[in-house]
């Protein structure tokens, strides 16, 4: 038996078999590919590097950062958390604790971009991150959706360790403003319990500068009667805003105090009828009285 050996075709260029194979199978075609980009431009363009990059820099002309370097990693390492999150697996409820935990950071990153009284970025901020917290939220009466509860209260008590508020200082807040685990949270209320937390955690740094000022030595504990006679001048302060108002207005009330005004208070206390050497006040007192004046106007969630 001979083996015939076909030559082959001249007028056809040589191809790898696997080419040649796939060409004869209608899979090759003589028109380009489409998906691969040929210049510099396509190839950005179609990575949507373009659209990344304008999304990164409004958001670090947005926060005014003194670390633009740093922002924009932390920015773009969000993304890359994001992106690279698993989408399955055999242990389901390990993975949706992780994505939870992924989307409760970023939400977080998101809502500190901008400080509350920047109320326009601050409030699209927070709506960013209450759509990105809502994407497994429970489903409320009328098909409207809502974040969770629980994800909603962990999210205030992050913002709360991020303000600088103790544990202990912000216990009483969040037992106000906290859902139940199983509730769906509007945007709404979302926002106002935002918002209460960073106006929180401002206003409780506002009375650690004020127990400063009525403090004469840094080691020793402040003089009750002075420290009584600036808790007046502060709870006079918050009485002149409505019950009913945007709690930011209770902040922007207490700092209104001028220091003519906690001058005359100090100097009333330490008047003549008053000398000698009283009780004491220590911070952690003060700052506990100084919340308690706030606390008392937040209104509880039902």
């Amino acid at each position: 038996m001979f083996n015939v050996v076909t030559q082959p075709d001249s007028t056809l260029p040589l191809l790898p078999r696997n080419m040649a194979d796939k060409r004869r199978s209608g899979v090759m075609s003589d028109s380009k590919p489409t998906t691969k980009a040929e210049t510099d431009q396509e190839f950005l363009s179609q990575a949507g590097v373009g659209v990344l990059l304008r999304g990164a820099l409004l958001k670090l002309v947005e926060a005014r950062s003194e670390d633009p370097i740093g922002f924009l990693a932390e920015h773009f390492s969000n993304l890359a958390e994001t992106d690279n999150s698993p989408v399955g697996g055999s242990d389901g409820e390990h993975h949706c604790n992780v994505l939870e935990q992924q989307q409760l950071s970023r939400a977080l990153w998101h809502i500190g971009l901008a400080h509350h009284s920047q109320r326009s970025a601050f409030n699209s901020n927070t709506r960013v991150a209450y759509d990105l917290l809502m994407q497994n939220g429970p489903r409320r009466r009328g098909g409207a959706g809502g974040v969770k509860g629980r994800v909603y209260t962990e999210l205030l008590r992050g913002l709360c360790s991020e303000g600088g508020l103790s544990v202990t200082a912000s216990a009483p807040l969040l037992q106000r403003i906290h859902c139940h685990d199983h509730e769906a949270v509007p945007f709404e209320l979302f926002r106002q319990g935002v918002l209460t937390c960073a106006v929180f955690a401002d206003y409780i740094r506002k009375s650690q500068c004020l127990y400063a000022a009525v403090s004469s030595c840094p080691e020793r504990a402040a003089d009750r009667v002075l420290c009584q006679a600036v808790l007046g001048t502060l709870q006079e302060a918050l009485e002149t805003t409505s019950a009913w108002a945007d709690v930011a207005r209770y902040l922007e009330a207490s700092m209104k105090i001028s220091p003519g005004k906690l001058a005359q208070a100090m100097a009333e206390a330490q008047g003549p009828d008053r000398g000698g050497t009283g009780s004491t006040m220590d911070a952690q007192e003060f700052e506990d009285t100084a919340a308690k004046l706030f606390l008392v106007r937040v209104r509880i969630v039902s």
